[in-house]
């Protein structure tokens, strides 16, 4: 058993890719450039998902855009950009990743990272996604904090 697979590894991996893919954005430095400058070689789930992330990376915030509305990719936050992107590219790449999968631990590394508020666009933006590139699959989403109001308590439908 590949040792990644276990799921505080597949975490940990989410974790350090997120971290590559800030650093890269917050230097102005080069995704492949970041990861390779690292001191310790990470684990081959981080490389696979900053190199597929690079490679797709106009794809990836087409996508995005499409159902951040009212947001351009470019005008988000850096942390819920990187988020998104690597949520959408295992969503689109890495089908032997379960939908509920991604999308829990998304929205848990936006709260972690970011804001409440961040978990809940976040989770919007990568169900939307989901809903189009795994139409088949109903994910279990967590509703626990998504009551379908803003903070303020206004509602988000």
């Amino acid at each position: 058993m590949d040792p990644i697979d276990a799921i505080g590894s597949r975490r940990e991996a989410r974790e350090t890719a997120l971290g590559v893919l800030y650093a890269a954005e917050a230097q102005s430095r080069d995704l492949l450039e970041v990861l390779a400058d690292r001191p310790v070689a990470p684990a081959s789930y981080v490389v696979e998902v900053v190199e597929g992330v690079a490679a797709t990376m106009d794809q990836l915030d087409e996508m995005i855009g499409r159902y951040a509305e009212g947001w351009r990719t470019d005008r988000m936050p850096a942390v819920d950009r990187a988020l998104l992107r690597m949520a959408v590219y295992e969503l689109c790449h890495r089908l032997d990743v379960p939908t509920a999968a991604v999308l829990s631990e998304v929205v848990d590394l936006a709260g972690d990272y970011s804001t409440e508020r961040s978990s809940r666009f976040v989770n919007g933006v990568v169900s939307a996604v989901a809903a189009e590139v795994r139409p088949d699959v109903r994910p279990d989403v967590r509703t626990e904090g998504h009551s379908g109001q803003d903070p303020e308590g206004g509602d988000l439908a």
